[in-house]
């Protein structure tokens, strides 16, 4: 498979083992592309591969990885065509570049961070952890899809505008639910990324 033959733009940086090593698949932010989280995975100095995804819908001109209807309120129709060709391009993405399918850890921040917790919640074979970072409850999901054994970090600013508490809270509670190890971290901030993020992303990984 070729690599322009993707559905996603993207980039893939290997790390000396690729076959051997995690994969970290980040997820841009409102607005980000497929490089823009590359210099948060080499700051976590782990030995792993990077696969950067950049979103396939537009927003004023800003890429993301599915439409809302307005601020909070996502169009979950698109949220869930778009997970399942997000699963498909990692599917594929292992076949093309020869990383394990197996050891897929997400690193999604704000809206990225939002279509990782669906991947979990529709497509959890997909990822074998993930790094959340000002998630929020992507959808109300009935099915009780197994999470057993997947590792999941997830930090939440204490004064994010766009993500209240209470939603927060919410989506730790049903990955807990369908039996995923929730880590879940309150930083000092709001929807911005600060550097206690990085200090725990670390921590988290190295404990993983």
């Amino acid at each position: 498979m070729n690599p322009d033959d993707l559905a996603f733009v993207h980039r893939f940086v290997p790390c000396e083992n690729a076959a051997q090593s995690p994969t970290l698949l980040l997820l841009h932010g409102t607005g980000g592309d497929e490089n823009a989280l590359i210099p948060i995975a080499c700051s976590l100095g782990f030995a792993m591969n990077v696969l950067g995804a950049r979103g396939r819908a537009l927003e004023n001109g800003n890429a993301r990885f599915f439409k809302r209807l307005r601020v909070g309120v996502f169009d979950e129709d698109d949220l869930k065509t778009q997970t399942h060709a997000l699963a498909d391009f990692v599917a594929d993405a292992a076949i093309c570049y020869g990383f394990d399918a197996q050891n897929v850890i997400a690193l999604g921040f704000s809206n990225g961070a939002n279509i990782a917790a669906s991947l979990l919640l529709i497509s959890p074979q997909t990822l074998s952890g993930a790094i959340l970072l000002r998630a929020q409850v992507p959808f109300e999901a009935q099915d009780k899809v197994d999470l057993s054994g997947k590792k999941i970090f997830l930090a939440s600013g204490e004064y994010d505008p766009f993500v209240p508490v209470e939603d927060a809270r919410l989506l730790a509670a049903m990955l807990r639910e369908r039996g995923a190890h929730v880590t879940h971290e309150w930083q000092d901030a709001g929807h911005n990324l600060v550097d206690d993020d990085i200090v725990a992303m670390r921590d988290w990984l190295a404990q993983s």
